[in-house]
């Protein structure tokens, strides 16, 4: 009876969505609560919320609420750091964090920004900011950490969703050396970062778009694959009656959806390595006490401005300013060789809030192709297909005309007017791949020039900046399987996503076991250990002791191999494996240190590799005592294509899971779109939520859920239905 009830309760709420008039009313004289009673929200049977509203703006209000609810903490944060308040919570070490943040946008210039954009777009900031403050209003139990109030302008800062954008990629070490001391980092602390940044885990994502030639149904499918840090996105629906219907990742705080798909299209951006950035080293005069800079025959005023930025300092809140300086190439962001360096980069968040969202709209290639051409999605690559049969390639978007006599790899001489930027390459004339003859795209951060097997783009078109040629072996993976293969299903393209082989190993391990074999004097303490190798097919699984093995070995070796200098980490790989001489004394320390560790050498990789989640911190503390699950993916780094990467410095003996595949999707495209997802974790960060781990089983056993598109399913799969501020 209580399921009959519910049931009808159901349909009512989704009648009263529906039936409501969609007459434009003036959406700013609305009080909160009026406004959350254009939205309806239905919580699917893992979390997941499918949000209705009348209006575009309705549906990124209850976007923002729902979000709220699964996870207010990395909402908050990720505005806390985009707008430049870090060190207001975490003390005076992030305050070169949030100076990075003001020399790009004050708080002036946001608001300068939101009041200049297009209606459509201010309407939809205002949800925004009304979606959170109503969730604030109706849950007087939650206690920011600093923002008790949400404004509208704030998302101009926060205008695409990538892990930290192209901003992070300007280290706040140099900002730090050059506006505390005017110095720049020395050498030997230059080599100590880069080498951290070496063995840091690979980031990036897996993108492949399958054609329907390739398929048993007809229809072009996409495996949307991105690799990031856990909980870094939530999985959402958001449909309004404009059009809107939108399914995918959202990263915490944003209002659109940034990896996913609609009934026509789906994209999947994939970290690109198009030369986007770029630092011009200036030549300053000082002249009657004003700062002046060498352009050509000229010497123009160097901008300059203060900048007040607060930090807490114990129970206290203190103030430090900062003078920050300006030329037309960008903000002065450190030294180079002595000289003071700006930092050019796209920085137009307005058009770039517009794409972002307009791109979920978009139904087949041609819309989306226009869309492309607003040139604003700088940090990323697009693996595309949809309900037409297209599949199709976009190696970045934005990338600025530049003087190929200069090697924009370096910093450049910004008196040299020839150095400047020359406008921006159109789509065309970027890297694009459109429904290759081979009937596949990949893309897996590698170079662009095997993208399509034989069909790929050829380098000597294009302009060295416009792509590095360089692979890796996820790259060289996912062209293993795909290469030949037909007759695609949904659920054989989930399996590829998580073929087991590790390309690196193949190239790793066997100058092991030559190195081995070619001594007589053997060391009896490695003989066991080598014959396990010798017959491993280079697999990884949770049962696996020849994946430990080479998981510690391989990651001893980044760290002490020797190789020349200029290799990638493939190539160093391909370098050591032909270079026998390290290899017995390395394997040797990875002996004695899993026996210290665990007792044995002989420990099975799903001992070893692990899946923990303790609570909703945004950093995850890890126990070796406390319970974990067994995990049988691997390191990116050793080419598997289900990345599973870990953080090292948690002082454990285990390896527990960070970064790699986190939301993960695959959707065929047809008359009706079908798709199937998973998260590391669940979908909420509550520790007492039902839905905080509930995937993780599956995660770990390959077991992806049904994804409910259609209205109809997605009422049969509710298990609660509200209005945002009215759930029980």
């Amino acid at each position: 009876m209580r399921y009959i009830v519910f049931s009808v309760f159901l349909v009512f709420l989704s009648c009263r969505t529906e039936s409501q008039t969609s007459v434009e009313v003036d959406y700013s004289t609305l009080s909160l609560e009026q406004k959350a009673k254009r939205v309806t929200i239905h919580r699917d049977d893992f979390g997941v919320p499918h949000i209705y509203g009348q209006t575009d703006a309705d549906a990124v209000f209850g976007l923002l609420y729902a979000q709220c609810e699964d996870d207010f903490n990395r909402v908050e944060q990720n505005y806390i750091w985009a707008t430049g308040r870090l060190a207001e919570v975490e003390g005076v070490d992030a305050i070169y964090s949030d100076l990075r943040a003001n020399l790009f946008m004050t708080e002036e210039e946001a608001k300068a920004n939101y009041e200049k954009s297009p209606q459509w777009l201010k309407k939809l900031c205002d949800a925004f900011a009304d979606g959170i403050n109503y969730y604030l209003k109706t849950h007087p139990e939650v206690k920011p950490r600093l923002l008790t109030h949400f404004e509208p302008w704030m998302p101009m800062y926060f205008s695409e969703g990538s892990i930290g954008g192209d901003i992070e990629r300007i280290r706040t070490d140099k900002i730090k050396a050059f506006y505390e001391s005017d110095m720049q980092i020395p050498e030997a602390e230059e080599f100590k970062i880069k080498k951290e940044e070496e063995m840091a885990e690979p980031q990036g994502s897996n993108g492949i778009a399958i054609s329907g030639d390739l398929t048993r149904s007809g229809n072009a499918m996409l495996l949307i694959n991105p690799h990031t840090s856990f909980y870094f996105r939530g999985e959402v629906h958001v449909v309004s009656e404009e059009g809107l219907n939108a399914y995918g990742a959202v990263t915490w705080g944003q209002f659109f959806v940034y990896q996913g798909f609609n009934e026509k299209t789906g994209w999947m951006h994939t970290s690109t390595y198009t030369d986007v950035m770029d630092e011009f080293k200036e030549t300053i005069v000082k002249m009657n006490d004003k700062l002046l800079y060498r352009y050509g025959e000229e010497l123009r005023p160097v901008e300059s401005s203060e900048i007040i930025l607060k930090y807490k300092d114990g129970d206290s809140i203190k103030q430090k300013t900062f003078s920050a300086y300006r030329t037309h190439h960008g903000p002065i962001t450190h030294m180079e060789n002595g000289q003071w360096t700006a930092s050019a980069m796209m920085w137009e968040p307005i058009k770039a809030l517009e794409q972002s969202f307009v791109r979920t709209k978009k139904e087949g290639y041609k819309g989306f192709r226009e869309m492309m051409d607003i040139r604003t999605n700088s940090s990323n690559n697009t693996v595309y297909a949809d309900a037409e049969g297209n599949i199709a390639y976009f190696h970045g978007n934005f990338v600025p005309k530049r003087d190929v006599a200069f090697d924009y790899s370096e910093p450049v001489d910004g008196s040299d007017p020839k150095t400047d930027w020359q406008g921006l390459h159109t789509v065309d004339e970027n890297i694009l791949i459109l429904n290759p003859e081979n009937g596949w795209i990949q893309n897996c951060n590698s170079t662009p020039y095997t993208a399509a097997s034989e069909f790929s783009p050829k380098k000597e078109d294009y302009p060295n900046y416009m792509s590095i040629d360089r692979e890796n072996f996820r790259g060289v993976h996912a062209i293993g399987l795909l290469k030949d293969k037909k007759n695609f299903t949904l659920d054989g393209l989930i399996d590829l996503a998580h073929d087991p082989y590790l390309p690196a190993f193949e190239a790793l391990i066997p100058g092991l076991i030559k190195a081995y074999n070619t001594y007589d004097d053997k060391n009896p303490k490695l003989r066991e250990a080598i014959k396990v190798l010798e017959k491993w097919d280079y697999r990884t699984s949770k049962e696996s002791v020849a994946m430990t093995l080479a998981h510690f070995y391989g990651t001893r070796f980044y760290q002490e191999g020797m190789y020349p200098k200029g290799l990638s980490p493939m190539q160093r790989f391909q370098h050591w494996g032909k270079n026998p001489r390290q290899h017995l004394g390395i394997f040797e320390k990875t002996i004695n240190q899993l026996i210290s560790d665990f007792g044995t050498w002989e420990m099975p990789w799903g001992e070893v590799n692990r899946y923990q989640r303790l609570n909703g911190d945004i950093r995850q503390p890890f126990d070796d005592t406390k319970p974990s699950i067994a995990i049988g993916f691997a390191s990116g780094r050793w080419g598997a294509l289900a990345a599973y990467g870990a953080r090292y410095n948690n002082d454990t003996k285990k390896i527990y899971g960070t970064r790699g595949n986190s939301f993960v999707a695959a959707v065929e495209f047809g008359e009706r779109v079908k798709a199937k997802t998973i998260l590391a974790g669940g979908q909420s960060g509550d520790p007492n939520s039902p839905h905080f781990d509930d995937q993780i089983q599956r995660y770990a056993d390959v077991q992806w859920k049904d994804v409910p598109y259609y209205k109809s399913d997605v009422l049969k799969r509710a298990k609660e239905t509200y209005i945002p501020g009215q759930r029980k």
